[in-house]
């Protein structure tokens, strides 16, 4: 319980920072994402405030930016582009286009032979020239994105392959209260 209290508090204290190199105030958006890796936690903040809180799943292969690396990319990053409006529930997306297919979801702590994309998707460019932006590094180019996955039983643990996995409803309900432009931090 202590930890969590500080660690909130610390989250909430970053917004406070105008000078901040996180730069995550955003005069056109009043909703923000914090993606914590050691906590396995998607933060949504709105007005300062942490109005939820949402298990992911980040890279088994941990923290880096490296072209083909499998791994989750940190700092400062957007959501460029959403795709899956109204897809159902657990659609697959291969290549960002709606198979029309539903994924069998897993909701044992079994890691599958597929990687699928499930009901949305969340695109993410990153911001920060040389970390996660840039040849051979950039976020947008990796496809990095937030989505559902069929792996749900691997929701809370590093299992994916760069990506911030959700479970499907989640990941739909975070899409329809985003917009294109959200500012992303992803944090170690």
């Amino acid at each position: 319980m202590e930890k969590n209290f500080f660690k909130i508090a610390f989250l909430i204290a970053l917004l406070h920072f105008p000078n901040n190199v996180l730069s995550i105030q955003n005069d056109n958006f009043d909703t923000n994402i914090i993606i914590d890796i050691s906590e396995q936690r998607l933060y949504l903040i709105k007005n300062s405030s942490i109005i939820e809180s949402f298990p992911i799943s980040t890279s088994k292969f941990g923290e880096g930016s490296t072209v083909n690396s499998f791994k989750t990319p940190l700092g400062n990053h957007k959501i460029k582009d959403k795709i899956g409006d109204n897809a159902d529930l657990n659609t697959i997306f291969v290549s960002r286009i709606n198979t029309k297919r539903k994924a069998s979801i897993i909701s044992e702590d079994i890691d599958s032979d597929d990687d699928h994309v499930t009901s949305r998707i969340l695109w993410l460019d990153g911001q920060e020239e040389g970390l996660n932006k840039g040849k051979g590094m950039d976020s947008y180019n990796r496809y990095i994105y937030i989505h559902g996955t069929h792996e749900e039983g691997l929701i809370g643990q590093k299992a994916s392959h760069g990506c911030i996995r959700m479970f499907n409803n989640d990941v739909i309900y975070l899409y329809d209260i985003v917009k294109e432009g959200t500012n992303v931090y992803i944090r170690a």
